[in-house]
């Protein structure tokens, strides 16, 4: 009984400095300009308003950037997941010279930060006239995921018995149309899983946006976020937090309707993996 009330007391105390960054950022997005700095521990300000929500979607170009953001993810997203997906297979399947030297490479690239590539990803976006458009965020970004995708999938893979792909190619499925018809299907739920990492990191990635695109109408969400605090005039806090809540509700959306895929992924995953 009382270890139960400890861990009770220990998961309320991490949800409320969980929590506590949240409200705060909700406290400022409803304050006005001149009262962004106070010393009241008020959640809802007494003179609280939806002026800087306003001001963020009638003044400021937050649907383009959203919408951009939108574009870019889910690119990114569904070119990485289909690469990996067959990237995974052949390292889970097949033996051959260099596998897990590859595979090792995968997690070594996974140690340094994307700093140390801006100088060539802009070097060759610019040879090839990429900069300033979807396409040159695109294609670095997919490296970018490839990695962590290729290891979450081979891993689920490895869970699936061979069996069933031997069945169907004596009952005539090609090597193909085994991995489609058969291992896909199975493999649904990672496949969920790293469509959603990859997304996120897409959603959220900022210092190769920054290099990449200079425009604003082109800006993705981190960067038109970061266009209102990086000002030469004023510092514009209250919509800056008000667009730091908004930005996460598709993330948020996203993940409420896949959590029982995640859930019953992580559960398959460990059953088949005794």
């Amino acid at each position: 009984m009382i270890s139960n009330i400890f861990a009770y007391l220990i998961l309320i105390l991490f949800s409320l400095i969980s929590l506590y960054p949240i409200l705060n950022v909700l406290s400022v997005s409803l304050r006005p300009y001149n009262r962004v700095f106070v010393t009241s521990l008020r959640i809802i300000p007494e003179d609280a308003s939806l002026e800087n929500y306003y001001v963020l979607f009638t003044k400021r170009p937050f649907l383009r950037w959203m919408l951009n953001s939108i574009i870019v993810s889910v690119s990114v997203s569904i070119i990485g997941v289909a690469v990996a997906s067959l990237a995974a297979y052949g390292f889970s399947r097949f033996k051959f010279i260099g596998r897990q030297i590859s595979l090792l490479s995968f997690l070594v690239t996974q140690m340094f930060p994307p700093a140390m590539f801006l100088i060539p990803i802009y070097l060759l976006l610019n040879k090839f006239n990429l900069l300033d458009s979807f396409r040159g965020l695109i294609i670095p970004y997919i490296p970018l995921v490839l990695p962590m995708a290729v290891w979450i999938l081979k891993g689920y893979y490895d869970s699936i018995p061979i069996d069933l792909e031997e069945a169907a190619r004596i009952d005539g499925a090609t090597l193909l149309g085994a991995f489609y018809r058969i291992v896909l299907p199975l493999a649904s739920p990672a496949l969920v899983i790293t469509f959603l990492f990859s997304f996120m990191s897409a959603w959220s990635e900022y210092i190769i946006a920054r290099v990449v695109l200079s425009k604003v109408e082109l800006f993705t969400l981190p960067l038109g976020l970061a266009n209102l605090i990086i000002n030469e005039f004023q510092t514009d806090w209250g919509t800056y937090s008000a667009g730091a809540l908004i930005v996460t509700i598709p993330v948020l959306i996203i993940f409420l309707s896949i959590s029982k895929y995640i859930v019953g992924g992580l559960t398959l995953g460990g059953v088949t993996g005794e």
